[in-house]
């Protein structure tokens, strides 16, 4: 996959988020990572509004698998995204 097609939505500051940045590296894809709590102001709410479209609710990490959405920290649904077994 190109590094355009993987996107993961973050919190710098948090475990699950951690978690699927340590699993995508361990995997050696290419992604695209925004950590939301180191932006600020208007590209802060428009980052927010990205990820509102892909999961209402808002949750993070939010991760975008060219038209797949995985939310939270779920190593078996990411592999699958990713195409791993």
């Amino acid at each position: 996959m190109n590094q355009c097609d993987i996107k993961l939505y973050a919190l710098s500051t948090c475990s699950h988020c951690r978690s699927t940045k340590d699993l995508l590296n361990k995997c050696k894809v290419n992604y695209d990572c925004v950590d939301i709590d180191t932006l600020e102001g208007d590209q802060r709410k428009q980052v927010i509004e990205e990820v509102r479209k892909l999961n209402p609710k808002c949750t993070l990490p939010t991760l975008k698998v060219g038209d797949k959405i995985v939310v939270g920290f779920r190593e078996e649904q990411i592999k699958e995204a990713l195409g791993i077994k």
